[in-house]
């Protein structure tokens, strides 16, 4: 998906999804494919092999999150 695509199915401010997305690409989460307006997202092959342990990470946090 692009940025304004992403935009709208989050319902979220299109500059919000930008930064975000940014930060993102920054910290070696996406990667990036085309440009401009066409650009489009992936995951980081770093990030997929680590699914797993975010997967775990976010499981923890739902518990913690019942106490």
């Amino acid at each position: 998906m692009n940025r304004n695509q992403l935009s709208n199915e989050l319902d979220l401010n299109y500059k919000t999804v930008q930064h975000h997305l940014e930060m993102l690409e920054e910290n070696n989460i996406l990667t990036t494919a085309g440009d401009e307006y066409g650009k489009m997202y992936f995951l980081t092959d770093w990030m997929e092999s680590n699914l797993d342990l975010l997967d775990e990470i976010a499981k923890e946090a739902s518990l913690t999150d019942d106490e």
